[in-house]
């Protein structure tokens, strides 16, 4: 730990001689992050990126990333200080930056919820609401542009694991998702957060929390739309009887964020969103990193079953997406 002690001295948050307790912390695939208790009462959370995440697939990432998503937790704490952990001190040499520790007790994470059941659509309509202002707040911003020009990181954190390697593995639509691929890289509207899951998302007292910024990319913000309302679709497999409710939060998500959401016009936003949402829902089944609560063939071919169409014959609206895909869980 030495020179995470080290980091702690040199940006002034603990002198050497404060006594501290490191606790590894449990979270996502592409970084190593720690609790740290120290004598006087503070808890921080530090986090550094690592250069091959841990993944069954070879997958490997610039650890450049960690820059870019300390800059974007700085934005979004400009705009909605509640949405983030206060960003506390970075080392971009080092790859490692300090944030405000967050009490799991009273920040519990959405991905946990939704798994037991708890299905609540204020929540969803509450991510929804401070997506569209961060995507507001960011977009056609020349600043945000230069600042956030990460397009190689998000090309090995998402294209390519996620669309690019599916494929690969479903010819009949390859030319598609290639094509999905070119169109989303291109585009350079707003300041995109790129992970905008459930497991990223503290359901806190003030509102929703985002966290884990790595592929934070000045791009196309259809993409994050499509990202966390993708789970949204995902969680019915593991918890079928929430179909409903689910269906519920996908609807308040949509109406949220285009509430919120001011930029530029909603149909073509949301088309593009209504595009990447059939691709992504395949990507986490035959991509480079499947959920891990779909274990099933049956579950992994129902997927399929509904991807595959709506991808090869792409549809304009993501309530066409969500009629697809809810009503086979109706029985449940």
């Amino acid at each position: 730990m030495n020179e995470l002690d080290g980091f702690l001295a040199q940006c002034g948050l603990a002198p050497e001689d404060l006594g501290r307790q490191w606790t590894p912390l449990a979270g996502g695939v592409s970084s190593d992050i720690w609790r740290v208790d120290l004598d006087d009462g503070r808890r921080l959370c530090v986090k550094r990126a690592l250069p091959k995440l841990k993944v069954a697939a070879d997958w490997q990432a610039p650890v450049s990333r960690n820059a870019f998503e300390w800059a974007w937790i700085r934005f979004a704490a400009g705009v909605l200080p509640q949405a983030v952990p206060q960003p506390l001190a970075h080392d971009e040499a080092a790859g490692l930056f300090a944030m405000q520790f967050l009490d799991p007790a009273d920040h519990p994470v959405w991905k946990a919820q939704l798994l037991a059941g708890q299905v609540d659509a204020t929540t969803a309509a509450a991510v929804g609401s401070a997506l569209g202002l961060l995507h507001t707040a960011s977009a056609q911003r020349e600043d945000l542009a230069r600042s956030f020009d990460s397009g190689h990181n998000f090309h090995a954190l998402r294209l390519e694991p996620y669309l690019l390697a599916t494929a690969a593995r479903h010819p009949t639509v390859a030319g598609r998702l290639e094509a999905l691929v070119q169109a989303t890289a291109a585009r350079r509207e707003a300041l995109v957060h790129g992970d905008v899951s459930p497991k990223n998302i503290l359901v806190g007292p003030r509102g929703p929390v985002l966290l884990d910024a790595e592929c934070a990319w000045y791009g196309d913000p259809a993409f994050d739309i499509a990202f966390c309302l993708n789970h949204l679709l995902l969680k019915c497999l593991p918890v079928p009887r929430a179909a409903a409710a689910l269906r519920e939060s996908f609807d308040a998500f949509v109406a949220a964020y285009f509430s919120a959401a001011r930029f530029q016009p909603r149909d073509a936003l949301e088309a593009r969103a209504a595009v990447l949402l059939p691709a992504l829902l395949l990507a986490r089944i035959d991509g480079k990193s499947p959920v891990e609560y779909v274990t099933h063939d049956a579950q992994k071919n129902l997927v399929r079953r509904v991807a595959l169409p709506l991808i090869a014959a792409p549809v304009d609206e993501l309530q066409d997406v969500a009629d697809a895909w809810y009503p086979l869980f109706a029985a449940a």
